[in-house]
């Protein structure tokens, strides 16, 4: 069944009132007619199946199913040139991650206008609707990197790619794994500067390696969060987060 994402004021009672950008979605893109079922979210892990009727869908059922990942994952990102973001937030929705934080880095110091932020937010809401995630991730306003490291820094695991040096792969690292949520950082076109690597050493990262290769800066999300999705989900039923 397709499915799409709703915001709180839609639902009352057993009825949820559709957007005129939903009904165009549902009945037009989509074909479907009224009658028909499709799953509504609410973006923060509810779902329901519902009927769909003209302008509004009546809930069926509540439906009891689990796609997230067993811990909260953030991605601290560094803000590429280009259109690169629109990819980052594409694949790091549909591989599970919680919260996405643009990061201003020294290499990289474009801050986004408020249109690419709310086209960010858009996309995660249809990778979520898409890869039929539970949630809808959180992507934040775009903060600079001392603030990011301050941000995060509550959370124990915490794990910042670096392309240099000799550092322990991120597998490895993530093998003894047993905190409720985890940090990663992946840095611009050129890697974070050495000044950036020791700041956040110094605030309880740990450097991690994504293989012997550079990868570029929408490739490295990408490879990270495959491992830490793979390494989770894998031993979700056998260890207690």
């Amino acid at each position: 069944m397709q499915r799409f994402v709703i915001s709180p004021q839609q639902k009352r009672a057993e009825q949820i009132q559709l957007t005129r950008e939903q009904q165009h979605y549902l009945y037009r893109v989509l074909r479907l007619q009224r009658g028909d079922r499709a799953i509504a979210l609410d973006g923060e892990g509810t779902a329901w199946i519902v009927q769909l009727q003209e302008d509004s869908a009546v809930i069926i059922e509540l439906l009891n199913v689990q796609t997230e990942l067993p811990i909260s994952v953030t991605l601290i990102a560094a803000l590429p040139k280009g259109n690169i973001f629109d990819e980052v937030v594409r694949s790091a929705t549909e591989l599970g991650v919680t919260t996405i934080l643009p990061t201003l880095s020294d290499r990289a110091l474009l801050k986004p206008s408020p249109q690419k932020l709310e086209r960010w937010r858009r996309i995660a809401k249809e990778a979520a609707e898409q890869s039929e995630r539970q949630i809808v991730p959180t992507l934040l306003d775009p903060v600079s990197f001392n603030d990011a490291l301050h941000l995060t820094a509550e959370t124990r695991d915490r794990y910042l790619c670096v392309a240099r040096g000799n550092p322990q792969h991120l597998l490895a690292s993530l093998q003894n794994f047993t905190s409720h949520s985890l940090v990663i950082a992946i840095g611009p076109e050129g890697g974070w500067t050495s000044l950036e690597v020791d700041r956040a050493i110094a605030s309880g990262f740990q450097t991690v390696s994504l293989g012997k290769r550079v990868l570029r800066a929408a490739t490295a999300p990408l490879a990270a969060l495959s491992l830490i999705a793979a390494v989770l989900e894998s031993y979700s039923n056998s260890q207690e987060y």
